[in-house]
């Protein structure tokens, strides 16, 4: 079986760059052949509302390797990636881990969020932490969806990560029956250094990224989680960010008292900074996620999350179990108190947490993607 794994290459990885690497190295595991193909030429000095269509014609520049791709079994790629070769014969598998149509009908304009949230935004832009309110334009977003409702209509098989990925779908009529839901997997170096010590005075977590430009922030709520932190000044904070936006990531160290920023840390270093926190109560502020690798990450350590209903989070929270869902920030602040106030509570919460974590094991997820490849080679046979 010879896969053909169309992706970009990115400098700071995000969650779609170490979910490529991980199921690519599984697989090749598992006996298959797996070949990446990057592209190569982008455009550049195009105006800013070109940008989506610039990103789209990034990957019709794969066709200059069109006979090396067309000679493998299947071409897989993220989203729209394998737009170039949905008119060839060769079966196409689309992986969505998140729909841009979900991010543009979760994320408001900044005067529409509400007083609290809007005050962050102002006083982050005060300060000049963020250059602008509001992107300029949302016509490359606009274009993405638009190209990403295509390929899924005319891609052979599409894999959504969770229930939610696949409701985007199927809401701008994708069949139902031609997308699998396979969840994530996070790597196996999580599960190997385990922290049986729960802290007593637990900390205040986040984890993953939070955006750079005033569209990203608001999908990543850093508003909400901002709001949250200057609700508990006494309390411990630890942020491990992924981030561009340097000067936010000042910012938030300098402003929010008892707070420890790490900027951009290497992936495999992030379970003993998070494990030394186990019993500590991690954030999950976004307005949107398909999946979401850092909720399962901090899980997998020990930590109970508190998270707004995204990504696979109403899939796996019990409230009262193993976290909360929480719908406003409201609500979020009572969850913080009680676990604070309650140390029972919270220790039996975060074991619940770590056990939960153990469902995304990535030969979970690598036994299913097989499945769907014998699934559609029998066809083509």
């Amino acid at each position: 079986m010879k896969i053909a794994f169309i992706h970009s290459d990115k400098k700071i990885g995000t969650g779609a760059h170490f979910i490529n690497d991980l199921i690519a190295y599984k697989l090749r595991e598992k006996g298959v052949e797996v070949n990446n193909f990057y592209p190569q030429f982008l455009l550049t000095d195009t105006p800013i509302h070109f940008k989506g269509i610039n990103n789209i014609l990034f990957f019709y520049s794969l066709l200059e390797k069109r006979e090396e791709i067309l000679r493998h079994d299947i071409i897989q790629g993220t989203t729209y990636t394998p737009l170039a070769f949905l008119r060839f014969s060769k079966p196409v598998v689309s992986h969505f881990g998140s729909t841009t149509i979900g991010f543009l009908k979760a994320v408001p304009k900044t005067n529409h969020l509400g007083n609290e949230c809007n005050d962050v935004f102002l006083r982050l832009k005060q300060s000049g932490a963020i250059r602008e309110l509001n992107i300029k334009t949302r016509r490359p977003l606009n274009d993405i969806a638009s190209i990403e409702q295509y390929s899924a209509e005319r891609a052979d098989y599409i894999i959504a990560t969770s229930d939610i990925v696949k409701k985007d779908l199927i809401s701008v009529g994708i069949a139902a029956e031609k997308i699998e839901v396979i969840h994530n997997a996070i790597e196996d170096y999580w599960f190997e250094t385990l922290n049986n010590n729960l802290e007593s005075e637990p900390a205040l977590i986040f984890l993953g990224r939070i955006g750079e430009d005033p569209f990203t922030l608001k999908l990543k709520g850093v508003d909400r989680l901002i709001w949250l932190f200057e609700r508990f000044p006494e309390v411990k904070k630890f942020s491990l960010i992924m981030s561009r936006n340097k000067k936010l990531a000042q910012w938030m160290k300098n402003n929010i008292s008892n707070h420890t920023v790490i900027i951009n840390a290497v992936k495999d270093a992030i379970p003993s900074l998070l494990n030394q926190h186990a019993g500590g109560i991690a954030l999950l502020t976004s307005r949107y996620e398909g999946f979401s690798l850092s909720l399962i990450e901090a899980m997998s350590q020990g930590l109970v999350p508190i998270s707004f209903s995204v990504g696979v989070a109403p899939e796996i929270i019990r409230n009262g179990e193993n976290g909360f869902i929480v719908h406003t920030i409201e609500e979020a602040e009572e969850k913080i108190k009680l676990l604070l106030n309650n140390v029972a509570l919270r220790c039996r919460l975060a074991l619940a947490a770590r056990e939960t974590s153990k469902q995304f094991r990535s030969d979970t997820m690598i036994e299913k993607t097989l499945v769907i490849y014998s699934k559609i080679l029998n066809q083509v046979r």
